[in-house]
This record gives structure tokens, C-alpha cells and sequence, in this order.
């Protein structure tokens, strides 16, 4: 895997591979990114690490934490990266459960920056299929899992190149996210390193609000990020983006009405993707060939995908759990320690990823929610999707999230639960949604929010929601 993202490293040795932008600037030439990736697999492997060990880090939001991550793969070690907001229990418990044979924690142990300067390792290559990485998802059950990948998951993301990103040599892609986020490690990072693009991350702090001024001081051509950030953009000052040729979005949904804001503000779309942990992203749109309105695009050309039922798969139009054929080179290996979990993912050939969709005619496919977000009114499944594009398209709701809370034994409401900006009446907003969508899908309660609850993925926590308003009106 990391022979594969440093493979134009000697090819492109003086051009830049890497910069951090903002207030601490750094800058990495494709020389100098090989020479510090294959030190740290010589400075793991004097600390008397071994191919297959694993290796836990919890590191910052700094160019050490893809250094070390890939320095660990040259070696054949198995890096497991965390989040530094992990408390100290937390952080013992992934421990007891994966049994590292070393940690890092951000600012203590090993000066990793002394390791750049080590003699290079060579890089350990093997099976394809054997263990090259390790990352926790929480899941719907909020329990944390140890997701196995293989070397072979690589592969699988050059279907991305064409399939979403639209990248080339040329383009110059930031990222807004920080270093240790994975959807920063592989789209703002690693996809551009193995197609021999230039990769820019903001410098830690910097705000969102920053972002438009970097993106045209810095002429760049591609800006991934998460619906929250454009959000967020969108409300600063902007200046003119000449070079930016279109946006990435992924890590929730993104909003219809927030992807046309976009469009009217900037010129250029954004082209959003669909994925999981367990097998990144397999769904999107791209500039050549751009999502219908209203959906999250195709299967990436070289993707078997399938909307399942009870019985297998549906028919064309009919809703399904996306599934995604177990022959995938970006499936996951399984959960660690976990076979049983691991099989019950797996309806014959396809991996079920627990998310509803709907396949059109056209092979268009439209993101319906969580399986078990999924809402029933009268008779009828609603998805929750749906309803908050009906919401964040009134100009003063900035997000919104709608799930079915129980309000007596045997009766669920649709609530919709929301963060204005301003004061919003609430006979406006109904007529406002009612306009919008047909009267069963309308909600029946609207509560305003200071904020909604999100994951560390930042994916909206429909059931926590649910769960607190049940909670505070006696239905528990």
C-alpha cells in the first residue's frame, strides 16, 4: 500500500507533494515525503517492532500523523489510528481489545520528526490480502469495532480517481479536515500522492471562515470537505476562485439545498460520495458524469452494487440495504476478533451495509437513511433524508435532522428537529414543508436546536435525539 501512494516519489522528487497552509506553514517535496515515510519504518523497526505488530496512534492534526501512518505500513506494521479526543479509559479499552505492541500519544513518547532523518526501509511487500491497517467505527450501535483492511484496499480507490475526484497530476486538492481524520488521509492525502498531485491541508486552527481566502491564494483546483464546512463557508466573505474547478463532500449527507447555494456562490459543483468504514467510498457523482438531482450518485465503474431485500436483490425503483459485492478489493478483511458480526454483514455474495437506497432506472442511486433511521407514518416508510432536505431548504434553518419519537406505547410522530438562524414561526415553517412534501412525510413536531448531536465521523446521531426527547417526555 505505501510503495503504491509513493510510487511517482522518485519519478516528481522536487515537486511539492505536501503543503500546510496557514498560519504554520510547511512544505514537503515528493523527495522528502519518501525520505521521512521510509525513516519512520526504520526508526518503528529499531524500536524492536515487526511486521504484523500493530501499532495504536493517537496523534494530532500535524503532517506526523500520515508520516507515521504509512511509515508503519512500509514496515508491514499494522497502524490503528484514534482520536486524540479519546479519554484515557477509552484509550485503554481499544488497547485491552486490539493488544498493541506499542502506542503513540500525540506530544509524548518518541520525537517522531527525529525518525525522517533515519536511513530508508525498504519497503515490505507480501499478500495483498494480508492486514495493512486498522480503523474504529462505531457503527448503529455506538459500540466501538475494529474494522480490519487489507494492502488490497489501495486498489479499490483508484476507482475514485475518475469515479468522483476527476483528479489528475495537475490539480492542486485541499482538504479541510484535519491530518488524522481517515476521510483527510485518503482523499486529502494519499489519492493525490499516488496520482502525483499536489495535497494542501489548513494548518491546525485555522478556521473555516479562512478557507476562501486560501483556496484562491493557494490556486486550488479541488476542496474536499464536509457539509458542514461549505455550510460554513458559504456564510463568510468570499472572493473570486478562478482555478477551483469543483467540490468533493462526503462524511453525511449534503443537503439539495446547500449543494445549490454553493453553485450559485462559486460557479462549480460539488460532487458527493457515499461510503463506510468497512469499504470507503463506492458511490458518487463526478464531473463526467454528474448524480441526478436529489441522489448520491452512481457506482463507480468497476463496482458491483445492490440494493437487497429479504429475498436478495430488488428490483429496479423498489428500496433495498445497499450492498456491495463481496469481491470488492476495498472490502474490509472483518471486524477484529468479531466472526460472527463479520458474517451477519453478509447476505450470500454482498456485504449489507445497513443503509437504504434506491436504484433508478439509470443506475442512479438515492440515499434513503440509516436502515434503522427509517420513520413509518400511517402505513408508509419515510425517509429521514427527505424530510431534512425539505427543512434546509428554508433559507434561515442551517441544519436539521428527522427521526420518529414514540410519544405514547403504541404511537410514533415524525419530529423534526432543527438549528435556525434567526426566530422562525412555526405555522410558517409547517406551510413552508407542507409545500414540499406530501402530508404523511410532513413532521408533527418542530423543536428548535442550538446544535445536533454528531459522531467523531461527524454523521448526524438521529438516535440520540430521539432517544433525549423520549427521555424528557417520559417515554423511556
Amino acid at each position: 500500500m505505501a510503495a503504491h501512494v509513493m510510487a511517482h516519489a522518485d519519478r516528481l522528487a522536487d515537486k511539492i507533494a505536501l503543503q500546510v497552509v496557514g498560519d504554520k506553514p510547511e512544505t514537503f517535496t515528493y523527495g522528502q515525503l519518501q525520505s521521512a515515510i521510509r525513516g519512520t519504518a526504520t526508526g518503528l523497526l529499531e524500536q524492536g517492532l515487526s511486521p504484523g505488530d500493530r501499532l495504536l496512534m493517537q496523534l494530532g492534526n500535524t503532517p506526523e500523523f500520515p508520516i507515521t501512518y504509512l511509515g508503519a505500513i512500509t514496515a508491514g506494521i499494522i497502524p490503528v489510528p484514534v482520536s486524540v479526543q479519546l479519554t484515557k479509559p477509552e484509550l485503554r479499552k481499544i488497547s485491552e481489545t486490539i493488544k498493541p505492541a506499542m502506542t503513540i500519544i500525540a506530544k509524548t513518547g518518541l520525537n517522531l520528526r527525529q525518525l525522517w532523518t533515519l536511513p530508508s526501509a525498504d519497503y515490505v511487500m507480501g499478500d495483498p490480502n494480508r492486514p495493512a491497517y486498522m480503523v474504529f467505527t462505531s457503527g448503529t450501535s455506538g459500540q466501538p469495532r475494529a474494522v480490519i483492511h487489507a494492502h488490497r484496499a489501495v486498489w479499490a480507490r483508484q476507482m475514485m480517481w475518475d469515479g468522483w475526484y476527476g483528479i489528475s497530476q495537475a490539480d492542486r486538492l485541499m482538504h479541510a479536515g484535519a491530518f488524522n481524520w481517515t476521510y483527510t488521509l485518503g482523499t486529502g492525502l494519499m489519492d493525490p500522492w499516488s496520482v502525483g498531485a499536489t495535497a494542501l491541508i489548513p494548518a491546525d486552527g485555522t478556521p473555516a471562515e479562512a478557507l476562501a481566502h486560501l483556496l484562491a491564494e493557494k490556486d486550488v483546483t479541488i476542496f474536499a470537505a464536509a457539509p458542514g464546512v461549505y455550510r460554513r463557508l458559504l456564510r463568510s466573505t468570499f472572493c473570486p476562485l478562478p482555478a477551483l474547478r469543483h467540490g468533493l463532500s462526503a462524511g453525511e449527507k449534503l443537503a439539495t439545498a446547500l449543494a445549490d447555494a454553493w453553485i450559485q456562490k462559486t460557479g462549480t459543483r460539488i460532487h458527493e460520495a457515499f461510503g463506510m468504514s468497512e469499504c470507503s467510498t463506492f458511490i458518487s457523482g463526478s464531473p463526467t458524469n454528474a448524480a441526478p438531482p436529489g441522489s448520491a450518485g452512481y457506482a463507480q465503474l468497476g463496482r458491483k452494487v445492490a440494493m437487497i431485500g429479504p429475498n436478495g436483490p430488488v428490483s429496479l425503483g423498489e428500496p433495498g440495504t445497499i450492498a456491495i459485492h463481496r469481491s470488492d478489493p476495498g472490502l474490509m478483511l472483518g471486524y477484529h476478533n468479531a466472526p460472527t458480526e463479520t458474517a451477519a454483514r453478509f447476505q450470500g455474495d454482498w456485504f449489507q451495509t445497513g443503509d437504504i437506497g434506491i436504484m433508478a432506472a439509470n443506475g442512479a442511486i438515492t440515499y434513503a437513511g440509516r436502515a434503522d433511521d427509517m420513520m413509518n407514518a400511517g402505513g408508509y416508510r419515510v425517509s429521514p433524508v427527505e424530510v431534512e432536505d425539505a427543512l434546509t431548504a428554508h433559507p434561515l434553518i442551517s441544519e436539521a435532522a428527522a427521526c420518529a419519537v414514540q410519544i405514547c406505547a403504541d404511537t410514533a410522530l415524525i419530529a423534526a428537529f432543527y438549528v435556525p438562524s434567526d426566530v422562525i414561526d412555526e405555522g410558517e415553517l409547517r406551510d413552508f414543508v407542507s409545500a414540499r412534501l406530501a402530508a404523511y412525510k410532513c413532521p408533527r413536531l418542530y423543536i428548535a436546536k442550538d446544535a445536533l448531536p454528531r459522531g467523531a465521523n461527524n454523521k448526524l446521531l438521529r438516535r440520540v435525539l430521539r432517544q433525549e426527547w423520549e427521555t424528557a417526555h417520559g417515554q423511556t
